[in-house]
């Protein structure tokens, strides 16, 4: 037995087992012995029969007196009772559904049974309780593992106490000194106390260092795609005596405090030398496209081509259309590429482009087929990052030769954190809004003063402003109390008949979608209802409030980037939130949405709230799931972790030392191969 098993060596699982197994992303035995549990039932403590208290889980220890099967032996709906006493009482054991249980019980013979005690028609009964020969170490303090359909506890539970002697085997990811000077235990004492711990200190003790070890592993990656990034070749060096100055006089506006040290940060990246990887983090309406902006005009004037990718056509296009203009007055071409141009409009663009007349490339993933290519590219800049994977971003640096790359987001991201999301980038902050910005006003309500809320959109649409109505479902549920985009969409299209009503969904085809948004963008909607899907959208400045339906179903980064769709005009906006039932979490999120327009703040009491799952649920960004850790909970040992990598890696920068093949190892298989780490 070793670690690089399949799951299927183990007796009992056969190819059923084995392909539930895969929802569980257990395909080896090294990833068995990984899948930790989520809690523990304590079975240590026996309850004489006597002493049960009813509705309350309990062990009891019995010997079988009486066996009495009930129905057809040929129907599998069998009924089994058993009759169950110790030296204080009895009770009724029921099993319903029980044919494959004829064969499970002796008369005479002592169980184990865990259960809930009830009482019905007077009699004491356990119905369906877990079992076990007294023999068979079902008692004590056992693991509750997160299953699958066609998996059970007992099995899982076995197959781990199978697994045992491959705890010995796993291999330290650190030296004993490092493991003594870091009081962490072992890796064996780790995985067998995680599993079936005897005492609550030992799973405290195991948790801790395998909580330490996941953190130590990520830290450890990221450093090493940092280093990797800027390691791997020269970058493009822009000249020191090119001014940005020009294009920022000409700005409409005066940039801000926090644009001007973010513009210092990348202006030094970019002469450096060294490849720029950098991201411009900054709420809804901070500026982060001027800085854009003045990059690409430092990397035109410099020599170089830049390119900028949007996630939608729609935004990539309102990108275009706002810096046609304000380039052409510097005399620098600006070309726009998506996907449905029409070919001889694509091939002009393309020609150009490889030529070198187009200086600044605009466009959605579409730049990064393999027939667009650059005369010389220096400068790649990708907006709201968090809507592309790594790969694109890493397929549309290779366009050019080591290429700078700034990447931009208005996602909200804990400050805490965004050093972990985006491990191989430095990070710019943009925490200052521009003057004279208005702030939205938001309120909370609940579902009796939905006509309120509506009220006041009436009001807003006669003075000729246009509104967002958000939905979490795009159809109506039976399992759900949330109202669909579609039964919206009904309802309000009734309610104001006398204006524009329109639809907007994600599964909708994505020029149907750019046409529904552009015809809002020219006020040919008033009313636009739609699901998440305009959460990154375009600018609309007439749009002035948002309405969002069972706002309780939203996270509080999600509502706030949703807010962020209003106040983009010089008029006053508002953000309402219907919110049905009163749960404390939405009740809080509500609240928060209330005091606070600080996107940076509602981040961190997002993850408060919440933890980092919705920042770390996803593999968009490269990154892989956290298994135990909680960076928000954990967040003193992942420091202590990053000052341990980073000691390892100062004295061995590629891991070769035999000493550390285990976490070369661990990381290479935690990021996985999206994530390039060139080791």
């Amino acid at each position: 037995m070793e670690l690089q098993d399949q799951m299927s060596s183990l007796k009992g699982i056969g190819p059923k087992k084995a392909e539930a197994l895969k929802n569980l992303n257990l395909h080896t035995l090294e990833d068995l012995i990984y899948f930790f549990p989520r809690d523990y039932e304590n079975r240590k403590n026996i309850v004489e029969i006597s002493n049960l208290q009813e509705g309350i889980s309990s062990v009891i220890r019995g010997t079988v007196q009486l066996i009495v099967p009930g129905g057809s032996p040929y129907s599998r709906k069998r009924l089994l009772k058993l009759l169950v006493s110790d030296d204080s009482g009895s009770l009724e054991v029921v099993f319903f559904h029980a044919k494959y249980l004829m064969k499970s019980f002796q008369k005479g013979k002592q169980y184990i049974f865990f259960g809930k005690a009830e009482r019905n028609y007077g009699k004491l009964q356990m119905v369906h309780p877990e079992f076990s020969r007294e023999s068979e170490g079902q008692e004590g303090i056992l693991p509750i593992y997160p299953l699958t359909k066609g998996i059970s506890q007992r099995e899982m539970r076995s197959w781990q106490k199978t697994a045992m002697p491959l705890w010995q085997e796993v291999g330290e990811l650190v030296s004993e000194e490092r493991l003594r000077q870091n009081r962490l235990c072992s890796i064996s004492y780790a995985l067998e106390h995680i599993h079936f711990p005897q005492e609550k200190q030992k799973l405290l003790e195991a948790k801790y260092r395998l909580i330490f070890d996941e953190l130590l592993v990520l830290q450890t990656g990221l450093f090493l795609a940092r280093q990797t990034a800027k390691e791997s070749a020269e970058g493009t060096a822009f000249s020191k005596t090119v001014s940005v100055q020009p294009y920022i006089d000409a700005l409409p506006y005066s940039l801000t405090g926090a644009q001007k040290r973010c513009m210092e940060e990348i202006t030094k990246d970019l002469e450096s030398g060294s490849v720029m990887n950098r991201l411009v983090q900054g709420d809804v309406g901070s500026g982060k496209t001027a800085v854009a902006e003045i990059a690409m005009y430092k990397a035109v004037k410099c020599g170089y081509q830049a390119v900028l990718m949007a996630p939608t056509e729609i935004l990539a296009r309102q990108h275009y259309e706002g810096l046609r203009t304000s380039f052409a007055a510097h005399g620098i071409k600006v070309g726009f590429l998506t996907g449905s141009m029409k070919t001889a409009e694509k091939r002009q663009t393309l020609e150009q482009l490889a030529e070198g007349t187009i200086e600044i490339l605009i466009g959605t993933h579409a730049v990064i087929q393999p027939e667009v290519a650059f005369r010389k590219l220096g400068l790649v800049i990708t907006d709201e990052q968090h809507r592309f994977g790594v790969n694109q971003r890493v397929r549309l640096k290779e366009k050019g030769q080591n290429p700078n790359v700034l990447v931009m987001t208005a996602t909200p991201i804990p400050r805490t954190l965004a050093v972990v999301l985006y491990g191989d980038l430095d990070v710019s902050v943009i925490d200052e809004l521009p003057p004279g910005r208005r702030p939205i006003r938001t309120k909370n309500f609940d579902g009796t003063r939905r006509n309120d809320c509506y009220n006041f959109v009436r009001q807003q649409l006669e003075q000729g402003r246009q509104a967002y109505v958000v939905t979490p479902l795009i159809e109506e549920s039976e399992m759900l109390d949330a109202k669909s985009v579609q039964q919206v969409a009904e309802e309000l299209a009734a309610r104001f008949s006398e204006y524009r009503v329109a639809l907007l969904y994600g599964s909708m085809k994505q020029a149907e979608k750019d046409e529904i948004m552009e015809q809002f963008y020219r006020g040919e909607i008033d009313i636009l209802v739609a699901t998440v899907v305009i959460e990154v959208g375009i600018n609309v400045p007439n749009a002035t409030v948002i309405v969002v339906e069972n706002a309780e179903r939203f996270g509080l980064a999600q509502l706030h980037q949703l807010r962020g769709r209003v106040g983009r005009g010089v008029h006053q906006s508002y953000c309402f939130l219907i919110t049905e039932g009163q749960s404390e979490i939405a009740m809080q999120r509500a609240s928060i949405m209330e005091q606070s327009s600080d996107g940076f703040f509602i981040a961190e009491e997002d993850l408060k709230l919440r933890g980092p799952g919705e920042i770390f649920g996803t593999r968009q960004h490269g990154l892989p799931d956290l298994n135990l850790s909680d960076l928000a909970k954990h967040f003193k040992i992942l420091n202590h972790a990053k000052e341990l990598a980073r000691e390892i890696l100062q004295e061995d920068p590629l891991l070769n030392a035999v000493e550390n093949q285990p976490l070369k190892r661990r990381v290479t298989k935690f990021f996985g191969e999206d994530f390039n780490l060139n080791l």
